[in-house]
């Protein structure tokens, strides 16, 4: 189990390391700072990816705090959303070393 999460892990920072190069890339073109949004990237994938999206933000989705949570994630700059997903599985993931040392009885 720790395997997978600490390979979502990484599949999750090179999303992130991926969604900061190109903003900023785009930032360095423009002369000014540019940040994608989480639901720009995801509908820059596709028209299946942006109804996926749209289908989550429908009313019928679940509670009220639940779509304002997922409308101001979606709102959040996807390299940060990214890198906070990488860091929450990582420390899932995380083996603690033990107390007493590697040569304890």
């Amino acid at each position: 189990m720790r395997l997978l999460l600490r390979f979502a892990s990484f599949l999750a920072l090179v999303a992130a390391v991926l969604a900061g190069t190109v903003d900023s890339i785009q930032s360095v073109a423009a002369s000014e700072p540019v940040m994608t949004s989480l639901g720009d990237g995801i509908a820059a994938l596709g028209p299946e990816a942006l109804n996926w999206v749209q289908s989550l933000q429908r009313t019928g989705a679940g509670p009220a705090v639940w779509l304002t949570v997922l409308h101001w994630l979606f709102m959040q700059p996807a390299f940060a959303v990214f890198l906070v997903i990488a860091l929450v599985l990582w420390m899932a993931g995380y083996r603690k070393r033990p107390a007493a040392g590697r040569f304890a009885a």
